[in-house]
């Protein structure tokens, strides 16, 4: 029998993206994570990563995650599951210096000072340095017999997000230039960016901060999104400076949600100290779903998921008062 020609056409390009499902993952696709350290001897720098990798043997797109201030490896392991039940390899990287050590042992009265001082530029820049470190170790991973990670990894599709103090070592190493001279850290193996709770830098202009980004961006923030360690070296950290980045970025695959009610702590698993239980559990499902289009579209080149971020399908997943937009 032969179609109408209108009927093809919803065929090829309306069933395609309604079809598509960024919430599903495989069978048997959330399994352990694996625990590694990489060793920067030229810095002298042990870094601790987690990985979660996909079902199957066949390379899978890298995703990298930068923690937040004090968090560590462990963190988000929402994240981790169903970003490697869609077929991603996950790696969480952990920052000495801005990690849990910050923390832990440290007087309650003692805390917020010790968070300030590790909130600094020097642990920016160790961070930037960390990402490149962690994906050489990567390549020599990939390609050396016995590892676990031999032959899982395809680094020609790396993708690289970071909450908080990640955020902005995501930005930093893909496409934003430092207030210091207007210095550059972006590194090219990097296709696409996820920054959760962005920021603009303390100094400079946020045009030419964000000017030269090339590649595909999703920002991530909510109305409520204040951090407790403000006003440090690494700019402020209130919603004004959240939603300062988007308007700051050419046009081209930039994206930006504004999650209405969100606060710091609800791109985490929990509740920081201070900030309260409470938690709107539609939020990770926006999380997730948007995330892992936005993986899809510009890791695997998928045009259904490409239609379904650029579409209805984003909006079905929001509630009435959360933001979308791109450019």
């Amino acid at each position: 029998m032969k179609l109408p020609a209108i009927l093809w056409l919803s065929i090829l390009f309306i069933l395609p993206a309604r079809g598509y499902d960024p919430m599903s993952v495989a069978a048997g696709g959330k399994g352990e994570p694996l625990d590694f350290t990489v060793s920067d001897a030229g810095r002298q720098r042990e870094l601790p990563i987690r990985v979660y990798l996909p079902t199957g043997k066949a390379p899978a797109p890298v995703v990298l995650f930068s923690h937040g201030l004090g968090g560590s490896r462990e963190n988000n392991p929402y994240l981790g599951r169903h970003w490697s039940g869609r077929g991603n390899a996950v790696v969480f990287v952990q920052h000495p210096g801005s990690d849990e050590s910050v923390w832990k042992g440290v007087a309650p009265l003692r805390l917020p000072t010790a968070l300030k001082q590790a909130a600094s530029g020097q642990n920016l820049l160790l961070r930037v340095a960390d990402i490149p470190a962690v994906l050489d170790q990567l390549e020599r991973w990939q390609a050396e017999t016995g590892h676990a990670l031999q032959g899982r990894l395809d680094l020609k599709r790396v993708g690289m997000s970071g909450h908080s103090f990640g955020a902005v070592t995501t930005q930093a190493v893909s496409g934003q230039s430092l207030p210091a001279g207007g210095a550059r850290f972006t590194d090219p193996r990097i296709r696409a960016a996820i920054a959760m709770s962005p920021s603009v830098p303390a100094v400079g202009d946020a045009g030419r901060a964000f000017g030269a980004v090339k590649i595909p961006w999703l920002l991530m923030t909510g109305t409520a999104d204040v951090a407790r360690i403000g006003g440090t070296t690494l700019g402020p950290a209130d919603v004004a400076s959240r939603l300062a980045v988007y308007p700051a970025l050419p046009e081209g695959d930039k994206y930006e949600l504004v999650l209405e009610g969100a606060a710091h702590h609800a791109f985490g698993d929990r509740a920081l100290p201070g900030e309260g239980a409470g938690r709107n559990p539609n939020h990770h499902r926006v999380i997730l779903a948007l995330s892992t289009a936005f993986w899809d579209a510009y890791l695997r080149d998928d045009p259904a998921a490409k239609a379904w971020l650029q579409g209805d399908g984003a909006r079905s997943v929001l509630e009435a008062g959360d933001r979308w937009q791109r450019k």
